[in-house]
């Protein structure tokens, strides 16, 4: 039977963190699975495409949960977009509804939209980004396809 892996991880250099996320599938994936995770991917894009300097935090979550109601998938992103991260994997700002923190150049957060659906699957794609004055630089460039392992 065919199963999503959702990975989580992270490194520690010179003690800073980063924090990524990645899908596999242990088989060919379902139509229903490639949609679930191709929306979570769209929505992470249009995430990390919002991202600059001096913008609220909050817009970085609108911009994943704008994407993810286009696909009816709103009600089952039920996390903010990210978090600060540094010497710990937790920092802030959040990146999150009501996060009202302006993002400057030189912020590292992560961008980390999900999608979950009871009894059938969970998609959660996460990078880590430096803010930069004209957007951002992802630290974590890793390939994001859903990987059939």
């Amino acid at each position: 039977e065919n199963e999503l892996l959702l990975i989580d991880m992270g490194a520690s250099v010179d003690g800073y963190a980063s924090d990524m996320t990645r899908v596999l599938s242990t088989g060919s994936p379902s139509k229903r699975v490639r949609d679930l995770y191709n929306a979570v991917a769209e929505a992470q894009l249009a995430s990390i495409d919002s991202v600059k300097a001096g913008i609220p935090a909050a817009n970085v979550d609108r911009a994943a949960r704008s994407v993810l109601r286009k696909h009816k998938l709103d009600r089952m992103f039920v996390h903010s977009t990210g978090h600060g991260l540094g010497l710990e994997i937790h920092e802030p700002p959040r990146v999150a509804k009501k996060e009202k923190t302006i993002l400057r150049a030189g912020m590292v957060i992560t961008i980390e939209p999900g999608a979950y659906i009871e009894g059938f699957a969970g998609v959660r794609i996460e990078d880590t980004v430096l803010v930069t004055d004209n957007g951002c630089e992802v630290l974590t460039p890793t390939p994001k396809e859903l990987f059939k392992i």
